[in-house]
């Protein structure tokens, strides 16, 4: 059980918004756990098994890849406040991890055990739906992503992703987010002069 109910809180508003009924998110109080990321420090790593189904409290996580010849990061995704954190196919296969998931800040999550969630799954309907959310949401975030590359230019790519994460310039390089892009660094610039003159 957490000492300080203000996170818990701001946890209990977002997912019973989605519909979840107080009563149900309130069976995974004894779970949740409180805890901070230094930035540069992994959520998860390569070749790990994700256990934890994070929510972002305050902070930025990327998810990359790096490249095992040429040693170059590719990053896949980001998550920002009040999102859902983990690398979801590590998480809901259990099984190794192709990434790196990485705090770009000083983050803050609340984050629960896989198995806490099973048991959970077990015991209300209402957290079986959560559990197939998390499922579809992964799901989306890939299809979305191959989607961009395929049928959308970088600006609207870029678009996305403002809309999707507002503060992220206030904590990720250029060079993170031009990589989140697939552009080059001049790219990304005159892309965001191109904005900010309309």
């Amino acid at each position: 059980m957490l000492d300080d109910a203000t996170e818990i809180d701001l946890l209990r508003t977002v997912m019973c918004s989605t519909g979840m009924k107080v009563e149900a998110f309130d069976l995974s109080l004894p779970y949740w756990k409180l805890k901070h990321y230094k930035k540069g420090e992994f959520y998860n790593e390569y070749k790990n098994v994700c256990k934890h189904l994070g929510f972002i409290i305050s902070g930025v996580f990327r998810i990359y890849r790096t490249n095992e010849n040429t040693g170059e990061e590719k990053n896949m995704l980001f998550f920002t406040d009040h999102q859902f954190v983990t690398s979801f196919t590590s998480f809901l296969s259990q099984t190794a991890c192709e990434y790196y998931t990485e705090a770009m800040a000083d983050s803050f999550i609340l984050y629960i055990h896989v198995d806490h969630l099973n048991a959970l799954y077990s015991e209300s309907h209402q957290w079986e739906r959560f559990g197939r959310k998390v499922a579809e949401t992964a799901f989306y975030e890939v299809m979305r992503s191959t989607e961009g590359f395929l049928f959308k230019t970088p600006e609207d790519r870029y678009r996305d992703m403002i809309e999707k994460h507002p503060n992220i310039f206030n904590s990720v390089p250029l060079y993170h987010i031009a990589s989140y892009l697939g552009i080059q660094g001049p790219s990304l610039s005159r892309i965001r002069k191109r904005m900010v003159g309309k």
